[in-house]
């Protein structure tokens, strides 16, 4: 057990290092001007969508002047130019950097958005493979973070300009979620697991009865119901069906 413990620490450090040496490396790229001048090229290749330029600079800008006159500004911006460029884990490093830093700072409305969506960037690779693969012992806790991000926005800054967009998104998580326990149900009814299938039904109906996945999650039920010769349950999964879905099919 020491010896994993050993070993995680290891390659964390390495991570580190790297990232270090990296970060160092880019700044020595940039051209040593003035910090507005860094600022002003920052902001040129933010605009015309040169992501990774713009780090680049705003990385040395942030390490030559750690404490200049755009020192904060700079931090969201490199946050945003870690999202757009791809780059999800220096990005939520500098998020949680500002939190801890800044944490009464006038857009911080603005950095819980921006972690909904890098939440949601690291989580959209298993989102975008998930639904036909042959196994779902994926963890889905990043999109649930980016659903909670969202919810502290609206909470605490429900006038926020970013407040319709981070609602949208949470419907669309949400939405997310509730097929992704559908197609675990119907993995299971494959493989005639039908209690752990009724069970995923049942928690799409607990959890999330406000998607579209309703619907699918009261016929996986009925699956699992019928198939166990289980009349009683199936009697009342039906009757729900009939009277939220009268033209599924289960009622005709």
């Amino acid at each position: 057990m020491k010896k994993s413990v050993r070993l995680i620490s290891a390659v964390a450090l390495t991570a580190i290092f790297t990232l270090g040496c990296s970060s160092k490396d880019d700044a020595e790229k940039v051209p040593d001007k003035a910090p507005v001048v860094l600022y002003e090229d920052a902001q040129q290749a933010l605009q015309a969508g040169n992501y990774t330029q713009a780090a680049e600079v705003l990385e040395a800008l942030d390490a030559r002047y750690p404490f200049g006159p755009h020192s904060e500004q700079v931090q969201l911006d490199l946050i945003y130019a870690y999202y757009k460029s791809n780059e999800s884990a220096q990005a939520m490093a500098n998020i949680e950097r500002f939190l801890r830093l800044s944490p009464t700072h006038k857009d911080i409305d603005y950095v819980y958005y921006m972690r909904g969506l890098t939440h949601m960037a690291m989580s959209s690779t298993f989102f975008h493979s998930v639904f036909g693969i042959d196994r779902f012992d994926r963890n889905t806790s990043l999109y649930q973070n980016a659903f909670m991000d969202f919810k502290r926005l609206l909470q605490r800054y429900p006038d926020s300009v970013y407040a319709a967009d981070a609602q949208a998104r949470m419907i669309g998580i949400k939405d997310s979620l509730a097929r992704y326990e559908i197609e675990v149900a119907k993995w299971y009814i494959k493989r005639d697991a039908f209690v752990a299938a009724i069970n995923r039904g049942k928690y799409v109906l607990e959890h999330f009865p406000d998607t579209s996945a309703t619907e699918q999650a009261l016929e996986v039920m009925l699956t699992g119901y019928t198939e166990l010769k289980v009349d009683q349950p199936k009697a009342r999964t039906l009757a729900v069906m009939k009277a939220n879905f009268p033209d599924n099919k289960w009622v005709r």
